[in-house]
């Protein structure tokens, strides 16, 4: 799929401008084949957020826009890579029969797609395979690699269950089954995906030694520990606090019990570490939570990644924390915690609903950020009774506490 010198020219020019205007204005340049200048340029725009290694190399060739909202971001792929680092690194240190190093090792991507997943993935091994059942994406695939020096990567395109059907085993096997939602359901089960990687969960491990699944974050955790028999860590990933994707490590042998396996909860916020906590089912079930009517000097709210997981006793055991309620979600401490997996407040003032207590306390403000936990009242209702604009510093809260008192907490957003 070449480019002609004057579209490549058109695009390093153009690829900060809206692609919208440029549509209008195909007739003013007709050396320019339009409709992939706009696909590249767009697909750059995209790029320069999501995956920005990649929009830095001039050379890279974008898909259709859906196949780039689907990919995986840099930091995501980058943090599968490093699931199989360590899982590697492991292996180094306590050598079995059938492990082999790294450097030697094979990689099997039987969703490529775009390629980021497989890109960083296949940087932990000496030879990779890509497999995609959609042409265009096998050329632009076939294309980029190379330009990335990832020269050790094989495009192959295939269906991806009759490649896993027919291909010699491997070290390790990264697969992103397809939502099959156009009936227009939620998806919650992995039999709603496509393929079902229960139905080929022990061709896959015949397969390979290790297997990385993404799923969508619309997923059931708890259905998918129980629904497969391998699983050896589950992750859940968000990025800027937008829950993105749920992985599973699954291994050969014999599986861990679904309450033992380690559920990893990530946030990426932008600065280099990301926001973690690891805990069990087992552990949740065991741990203690303490419920308190009586806000102390700092709020909490978890991130994404804990909501959907589900650690509300792990978090409180851990951090210290007291829970406000047990459906509000929200812990309060008279210490500061920067290390919180979540947002971080300091409480200036609360009240209860009392017009008078409630007007006396927004008295100077004007505008705030507005969340409502386990409260009687949706953000939109709620700001339109307290006559508040979106925005500024001020942080408000209206949940419930353990007393099943209703409150407005007012914080400042923290550390």
């Amino acid at each position: 799929m070449p480019l002609s010198q004057d579209t490549l020219r058109f695009i390093r020019e153009h690829r900060c401008d809206d692609v919208r205007s440029l549509a209008l204005q195909a007739r003013r340049y007709p050396s320019v084949d339009m409709p992939a200048a706009i696909t590249q340029i767009s697909g750059w725009q995209i790029a320069k957020e999501k995956i920005p290694a990649w929009a830095e190399n001039e050379h890279i060739l974008y898909p259709a826009h859906l196949s780039l909202e689907q990919c995986s971001s840099q930091a995501t792929a980058q943090y599968k890579a490093e699931i199989i680092t360590n899982l590697l690194h492991t292996e180094q240190e306590h050598p079995a029969q059938n492990s082999t190093p790294a450097s030697a090792g094979t990689f099997t991507d039987l969703t490529g797609g775009f390629g980021i997943d497989c890109a960083y993935l296949s940087s932990r091994f000496g030879h990779a395979t890509y497999v995609e059942r959609q042409e265009t994406l096998c050329q632009i695939a076939a294309h980029n690699f190379p330009v990335l020096g990832l020269n050790h990567i094989s495009v192959c395109h295939a269906d991806s269950v009759r490649h896993l059907q027919e291909m010699e085993p491997v070290d390790c096997i990264f697969i992103d089954p397809a939502r099959r939602d156009g009936h227009g359901g939620k998806t919650v089960a992995i039999g709603d995906c496509e393929p079902d990687i229960a139905a080929l969960e022990e061709l896959l491990l015949r397969k390979a030694r290790h297997v990385l699944v993404k799923l969508s974050p619309m997923l059931d955790l708890t259905l998918a520990l129980n629904d497969l028999k391998h699983v050896h860590q589950a992750h859940i990933v968000s990025v800027g606090n937008e829950c993105k994707e749920l992985l599973l490590l699954l291994g050969q042998g014999e599986g861990v019990p679904a309450d033992d396996i380690p559920i990893h909860c990530v946030n990426f916020t932008g600065v280099p570490a990301p926001q973690a906590l690891v805990f069990t089912r087992r552990q949740e079930k065991e741990r203690a939570c303490p419920y308190t009517p009586q806000l102390k000097s700092y709020l909490y709210e978890p991130n994404a990644s804990v909501l959907k997981a589900g650690a509300f006793r792990s978090l409180s055991s851990l951090y210290k924390v007291e829970k406000l309620h047990p459906n509000s979600h929200l812990y309060t401490s008279g210490h500061f915690l920067p290390d919180f997996p979540g947002r971080k407040f300091r409480i200036t003032s609360s009240c209860g609903f009392g017009k008078k207590e409630v007007k006396e306390m927004l008295a100077a403000e004007k505008k705030a950020n507005l969340t409502v936990r386990n409260f009687p009242a949706t953000v939109a209702e709620l700001r339109k009774r307290l006559k508040l604009a979106e925005g500024g510093g001020t942080y408000l809260f209206a949940t419930t506490l353990a007393d099943e008192k209703k409150v407005l907490i007012r914080c400042q957003a923290t550390g």
